[in-house]
């Protein structure tokens, strides 16, 4: 594969790192790494929840303006 990662040199570069660091270091580094994805996951999740009440909220009191100004016309 020209300008492409082969699955050999994926393979390698693994087995330099199990090498270096060990299963143990690397299993520790790849749950560390899920658990910070997984949080910010929910962090973005939480802040879009919280957001839409607020938009409700605010739709809600532009219809009550809406309204008035039906009346008023």
């Amino acid at each position: 594969m020209l300008g492409g990662i082969s699955i050999w040199q994926l393979l390698i570069v693994l087995a330099i790192l199990v090498l270096i660091f060990g299963t143990k270091k690397l299993k520790n580094l790849g749950s560390d790494l899920g658990g910070a994805v997984k949080g910010f996951k929910e962090a973005v999740n939480k802040e879009e929840d919280e957001n839409a009440p607020q938009q409700t909220a605010q739709a809600k009191v532009i219809d009550v303006e809406a309204k008035k100004d039906d009346k008023s016309a």
